[in-house]
């Protein structure tokens, strides 16, 4: 069962989770971040990590957020890995707490 990027990190894009990933299975796009659930080992090292709390184990996943299962798995596919941690989006702060923006998820 892997961990999933839930709605929380759109516009953020916060890369703690990324540093502490034993297994790279992190996808970036352009504001947001995927869990390659092939590649995910449930080691939950990325949960704590993440300052806007998006990233739950698939079965904890909100039942308001249970389409970002099929959204982190088809995502992973297309993003390229990242390795590293690097700086959030610029505006992140004005939208970590910003609820219902799956209206702003470029893909």
């Amino acid at each position: 069962m892997a961990y999933v990027v839930t709605e929380s990190c759109i516009r953020c894009k916060y890369t703690d989770c990324v540093e502490v990933c034993p297994v790279d299975c992190f996808r970036e796009g352009p504001n947001f971040l995927v869990i390659d659930p092939d590649e995910c080992i449930d080691c939950t090292l990325c949960v704590p990590e993440c300052p806007v709390s998006a990233i739950f184990s698939e079965d904890e996943v909100p039942e308001d957020q249970r389409d970002f299962i099929a959204i982190n798995a088809e995502l992973a596919k297309a993003w390229p890995v990242i390795l590293e941690r690097r700086d959030a989006l610029p505006d992140a702060a004005q939208w970590d707490e910003v609820k219902d923006k799956r209206d702003q998820l470029k893909r």
